[in-house]
């Protein structure tokens, strides 16, 4: 069997720490509907499934957040 040339590389600019969110607190939407939660932690905003929360959460920068917002908030991100 052929040796892989595939390398793996850590993500060029990623500069997130590893969060522990073990006791984050996380938050649903107002309206309960969604599923999706955040939390607030250490200075970053995590964001999980709340079917699976035990599968990864992405994390994002203060800034990251706020772009994330407006462009939903602006229907970037409408699939209908």
């Amino acid at each position: 069997m052929a040796e892989s040339t595939i390398q793996q590389h850590p993500l060029a600019g990623w500069d997130k720490p590893e969060l522990d969110l073990r006791n984050a607190e996380w938050q649903s939407s107002s309206r309960g509907l969604g599923d999706v939660q955040i939390a607030f932690v250490e200075g970053f905003i995590a964001m999980r499934n709340s079917g699976r929360p035990e599968s990864p959460s992405l994390i994002f920068t203060p800034a990251e957040w706020g772009a994330f917002v407006s462009g939903a908030r602006e229907g970037e991100f409408d699939l209908t």
